[in-house]
């Protein structure tokens, strides 16, 4: 099973697990930087280094891409890399990759935690709400017509006493399962491996709900169809002595108003919503 993005750049997948990104058609220039002995952590950074491209001492240019999926690093010269960022005032420059070795993923670990800043998909230099805060990307849904299951980064709070933190997580709008309570399905949001990670759950989301439907004991899609709501909306009438709800008592109705869709919806408006479970 292949699982198409709804918008956005199309990826491939890995032929053993359709869940798996291995590659895709284009990528974002993020950053760009150079690494030399002066480098808090050099040493560390340069054996990763070392293994692709060899020792090019004494330093190496980088240049980071991501896409909404996935991310490639690319390690040349220095002298390329300076090159490249004169010619790319206007951001249209091109480099030779011929010249240099791609691979997989960003580096971390040792040196390279600290060297590379927090990216996001969303930035305000590129027309975004906010740094860190609108959706990634999108899947149609297999069985629920209309459905997504969305990738977005937002503003929440583990605790409502806590303090706000950069988030990215998916939502269902078959199922409406809020990933604060789905098994630790909200991650901090750092940069495209955070977000590659949601993007991987949200596929697994849609594999299961393809393979068992909605609904099924063995799905991952699977509504709640307002259980918790009737109850609190039972005891809220009780403890009132009134007839009428204190919340929706459908998932969706919730959502819409208090839970992700609201979010997303704001999201889709050019509004930054407001820090969720604040």
């Amino acid at each position: 099973m292949s699982i198409t993005n709804t918008y956005g750049t199309p990826h491939h997948v890995s032929e053993t697990n359709p869940a798996l990104v291995t590659s895709c058609d284009a990528y974002r220039l993020s950053l760009t930087g150079t690494v030399t002995p002066s480098t808090p952590g050099y040493e560390g950074m340069v054996e990763m280094l070392k293994g692709h491209g060899g020792d090019a001492r004494p330093g190496y240019g980088l240049i980071f891409l991501e896409s909404e999926e996935f991310s490639m690093t690319y390690v040349g010269s220095i002298e390329q890399i300076e090159t490249f960022r004169r010619e790319n005032t206007d951001g249209r420059a091109t480099f030779d990759a011929s010249k240099g070795v791609m691979y997989a993923q960003w580096p971390h670990g040792k040196g390279w935690d600290d060297y590379l800043p927090h990216t996001f998909w969303n930035a305000q230099s590129r027309g975004a709400i906010a740094d860190g805060v609108g959706l990634v990307t999108a899947f149609a849904h297999p069985r629920t017509p209309g459905a997504e299951v969305i990738v977005y980064e937002f503003e929440g709070k583990w605790l409502p006493g806590s303090e706000p933190q950069q988030l990215v997580t998916y939502h269902c709008t078959a199922c409406h399962l809020d990933t604060f309570h789905d098994s630790g399905h909200v991650r901090e949001n750092t940069g495209p491996t955070s977000r590659r990670g949601a993007a991987r759950r949200a596929r697994q989301h849609l594999i299961s709900a393809a393979r068992y439907g909605v609904g099924d004991k063995n799905s991952a899609c699977r509504p709640n169809n307002g259980e918790m709501l009737l109850a609190v909306n039972a005891v809220a009438r009780d403890l009132r002595g009134t007839t009428g709800n204190a919340l929706p008592d459908t998932d969706d109705g919730y959502c819409a108003t208090k839970g992700p869709c609201s979010i997303i919806r704001e999201m889709r408006a050019g509004v930054r919503p407001p820090v969720y479970r604040a």
